[in-house]
């Protein structure tokens, strides 16, 4: 048989129905209507429940929400650190459900290169964007989309989706130059004479 002619015959039937028991409903009078609602709302009655049922549905919707609770708020983030390639920090993140992994060690002060794989088809995850960096790119399916930047400063840098629900983070540490130097400012205060 066709689709159009089983979609058909469906719906046919069902309008048939609905104007059947309209005509029903349209038939009966003020009386009547007033009985069958009594006699429906006496119908119900309480369903006692036993008290280890109430405590088992209780015990497993507060371990749900304390499941919720340590996932979003408590779970620590997988943590990489970067590698050095020809001068560049390189990690690669997949994007899948959120960002593998959701946080990046870096230093300051050298170039990194983040290459995303995405092979999560949702919208939500088309983009990725730095606000600090003011960068904002798309991320084809099943490629690999590198972003380059250089942190000057240490600190913790956000990444997000496009619509800000998933989160990752570029935590940057004091590059090598920039422990030797502050070393250096502290050996010439230590050795200027002081007044």
């Amino acid at each position: 048989m066709n689709k159009t002619a089983i979609i058909g015959s469906v719906a046919s039937l069902g309008l048939v129905f609905g104007i059947a028991s309209h005509k029903a409903v349209a038939q009966m009078s003020h009386e009547q209507m007033q009985s069958s609602q009594a006699k429906q709302t006496s119908q119900f009655r309480r369903i006692e429940q036993p008290l280890w049922a109430k405590a088992a549905v209780s015990a497993g919707g507060l371990g749900l929400i304390g499941l919720e609770l340590w996932w979003f708020l408590l779970s620590k983030p997988k943590s990489q650190k970067a590698q050095l390639k020809q001068g560049v920090q390189e990690v690669t993140i997949t994007v899948d459900g959120g960002y593998e992994p959701s946080q990046v060690v870096v230093n300051s002060g050298q170039r990194v290169r983040l290459n995303f794989y995405r092979q999560d088809p949702s919208s939500c995850l088309e983009e990725v964007r730095f606000p600090d960096f003011y960068i904002a790119q798309q991320l084809p399916l099943n490629q690999v989309t590198p972003i380059e930047f250089t942190p000057k400063q240490p600190g913790t840098y956000t990444f997000t989706c496009g619509m800000n629900m998933f989160r990752g983070e570029v935590k940057v540490e004091a590059g090598q130059g920039q422990v030797q130097s502050s070393k250096d400012d502290e050996t010439v205060a230590d050795t200027q004479p002081t007044k």
